[in-house]
């Protein structure tokens, strides 16, 4: 059975103390549970020193980007060595917003996942389509693409050493969320696209996250699902009380 995981990107918010202060009340909430892996994922400004607070906790840490080379003339890029340095375990890549305001192709964001695997760093690659794609019918198409792209030239092997998260963009901070049988059918088309490139044994391990406007109030509906392995959480990860409300709604469902 696939370990359940809950990520919660913290997206451009929190500065320093405000991210300590949130790491602690979760770090204080789910210090029993052990049947779900939970990364928090916050800015970088704020890596170091929720790393120190990580510590013998269970969480891991996740950073938000990261640049595809080790070191370089990229001003203002963040390179794979300085996210482990610092105590990094995931990274999330080709998130929408990514793709959106800053031009990222499926091209670039392959890179960036081949770099990650590299550096011995989990990726949480992001597929999803718009509503425009949905809408006209195309969305499975969509993500075919993106699957294609942003996993060219990966092995077997390196297959099984990654995190896939489906983020409808219609459903990302709009308060909007995937139906649980829209999420599941999706989760069950890339785990098809998954047994197509390598085999049913890989495609059966490999965690595919539901990203789009997750709380504590549809986590269950969303984690009954039997290709849905857990919840990549936006805005609803920036509370203690509601991150922890859906790591405690996710696990029970899961291991029943």
């Amino acid at each position: 059975m696939r370990k359940p995981m809950i990520a919660g990107n913290w997206k451009m918010y929190k500065t320093t103390q405000e991210a300590m202060n949130l790491v602690n009340t979760i770090k204080a909430g789910v210090h029993a549970i052990s049947d779900c892996d939970i990364v928090v994922c916050p800015p970088f400004t704020a890596l170091s020193n929720v790393s120190h607070l990580l510590n013998g906790s269970g969480i891991y840490l996740g950073a938000q980007n990261m640049h595809f080379e080790r070191e370089g003339a990229f001003t203002g890029e963040i390179s794979p060595v300085m996210i482990k340095d610092l105590g990094c375990r995931y990274v999330i890549l080709g998130h929408s917003e990514r793709r959106q305001y800053f031009g990222e192709t499926d091209e670039l964001i392959n890179k960036k996942v081949k770099a990650a695997l590299a550096y011995s760093l989990i990726p949480i690659v992001c597929v999803g389509e718009t509503l425009a794609e949905r809408e006209s019918g195309s969305a499975k198409e969509t993500v075919r693409k993106q699957f294609e792209g942003t996993f060219k030239d990966l092995t077997s092997d390196q297959f099984e050493k990654f995190v896939i998260a489906y983020e409808p963009v219609w459903a990302i901070g709009t308060g909007k969320t995937a139906s649980p049988e829209q999420a599941q059918e999706m989760h069950e088309f890339i785990r098809d696209l998954i047994s197509k490139r390598t085999n049913k044994d890989i495609s059966s391990k490999i965690r595919i996250l539901y990203g789009g406007s997750v709380k504590p109030e549809n986590i269950s509906g969303i984690m009954a699902q039997p290709d849905v392995d857990g919840g990549l959480v936006g805005g609803a990860c920036l509370k203690g009380e509601s991150f922890i409300q859906i790591i405690q709604g996710t696990s029970p469902v899961k291991t029943k």
